[in-house]
């Protein structure tokens, strides 16, 4: 199916500008939609008067023109993000009964309201941001308003299912291990995980809840590829230049070797080798390299990440890891019974790691891998071995910080678009040119009508 006119985004500005349609009136829309999921729990928490109202007050807020770029749209937040009003659970009724309300907004949360967003409510998460599927047992596991035998994915579940769901034009969410690039692949959903620095700068992360601060980093689910440059300018202040259709060629890719996708579902390799053609007939070069390497990165990620999180939830419950489920309360223990002196050899096996990730981004503008060597999480069936397959895709990228694109495929096999550090703004207008040369978005997610 070819792709709207418009993207939604920028379809949602159009109507706002033309008048055919009120702040008001697009926050109603995304209400109409909101926790359309069977489990009925998109959304952790949201006040829809207290929308209404932000929405009613933005006419006075920005009455000069022209508007600021994100008027009137609504966007989820996920609720390790504090919201003034709000208490933020991270996914836990332990933290909910613990931390008391937000007094302000977190940086990300102040950022996209001063550009007119209204946020429609906070959204839900796997626990403590620690998990890969959006199974939660405080909360109920996240299943996809499109199709209730599947889970979203984590841990920006309820990020993923608020845009597939039509309750918001993007979902702001984070992205440790896959958090975002995952869900968005499984939901057939585009999504964007920043590169390391740049979450980092100008204080975004304060007034939030970290994960493993070595690997965290911010990002947004969303629908059509050419939305990315408006959201990501937004939320991080970037310049994403606008590339011309010959932008694409010669453009040199790297791709998995086979032997990295041997576990890999058949939907999984037709959703990849689609975006191969894709790319090839954009005029991108695709070079098959050698990945033999990125077999460690799980070895080298997991402990890091558990040392880092018992740390922090260790400082936060006493070091009581019973408050939180069996299978993370287990990894916390782990993490915390791992040495210093363990911990500094496997950061120098990172440095290593994110040295040869390096290099090989030096030969290559990009590199492409599957999101995940499956297309979906059944609802209600075990996913202890989940974890392990997916993160050996997603966390070469986490290794090494760079920022990456996730570009949606029909049935959840959604693909992992990566640059070198600090590359942001060419992969996203890379991404969002490749609409106009063949690359479609997934129009079967709900999009806000205006």
């Amino acid at each position: 199916m070819p792709a709207d006119p418009l993207s939604p985004l920028r379809q949602l500005r159009a109507g706002i500008s033309r008048g055919d349609v009120t702040p008001r009136g697009a926050v109603e829309q995304a209400l109409v939609h909101a926790d359309s999921n069977a489990s009925r729990n998109v959304y952790i928490a949201r006040d829809a008067e207290a929308a209404l109202r932000e929405a009613d007050e933005l006419t006075l807020k920005f009455s000069a023109n022209p508007k600021p770029d994100l008027y009137g749209i609504p966007i989820s937040l996920k609720d390790c993000f504090d919201l003034a009003g709000f208490t933020t659970t991270c996914g836990s009724r332990f933290y909910a009964a613990r931390n008391r309300l937000s007094q302000q907004d977190s940086t990300i949360a102040a950022r996209i309201r001063a550009l007119g967003a209204v946020i429609i409510g906070k959204t839900h998460l796997h626990q403590l941001a620690y998990g890969i599927t959006g199974q939660n047992p405080d909360y109920g596991d996240c299943l996809q308003p499109n199709n209730a035998q599947r889970l979203t994915g984590g841990s920006s579940s309820g990020a993923a299912a608020s845009v597939q769901e039509g309750s918001a034009i993007a979902g702001i969410g984070t992205d440790t291990g896959g958090s975002i690039r995952v869900p968005a692949a499984l939901c057939g959903l585009a999504g964007y995980r920043a590169s390391i620095e740049l979450a980092h700068q100008s204080g975004l992360w304060h007034g939030s809840m970290h994960l493993a601060p070595t690997f965290d980093t911010l990002g947004f689910v969303f629908r059509d590829l050419r939305d990315a440059p408006l959201l990501a300018e937004a939320v991080f202040g970037l310049h994403v230049p606008a590339l011309t259709d010959t932008s694409n060629k010669n453009v040199s890719i790297g791709c998995a070797s086979n032997d990295f996708l041997h576990d890999c579902e058949p939907q999984v390799l037709e959703g990849f080798h689609h975006w191969q053609q894709t790319l090839s007939e954009s005029g991108a070069r695709i070079v098959p390299v050698d990945t033999r390497f990125w077999n460690e990165a799980m070895e080298i990620f997991a402990p890091i990440q558990a040392h880092e999180a018992a740390a922090i939830h260790s400082a936060n419950s006493g070091g009581e890891f019973s408050h939180f489920e069996t299978s993370i309360a287990r990894r916390l223990a782990w993490g915390a019974s791992i040495s210093t002196e363990e911990i500094q050899r496997l950061r120098e096996r990172h440095t290593a790691f994110r040295d040869k990730m390096d290099a090989l981004q030096r030969e290559h503008k990009f590199l492409i891998l599957p999101c995940a060597p499956v297309t979906q999480l059944v609802a209600g069936a075990d996913h202890a071995d989940a974890r392990r397959k997916i993160l050996r895709y997603t966390t070469p990228a986490s290794l090494s910080g760079v920022p990456v694109v996730t570009l949606p495929a029909a049935g959840g096999a959604g693909v992992q678009l990566a640059a070198a550090r600090g590359d942001d703004a060419h992969l996203l207008a890379f991404a969002a040119n490749l609409i106009h040369n063949g690359g479609t978005a997934d129009s079967r997610t709900r999009t806000l009508e205006c």
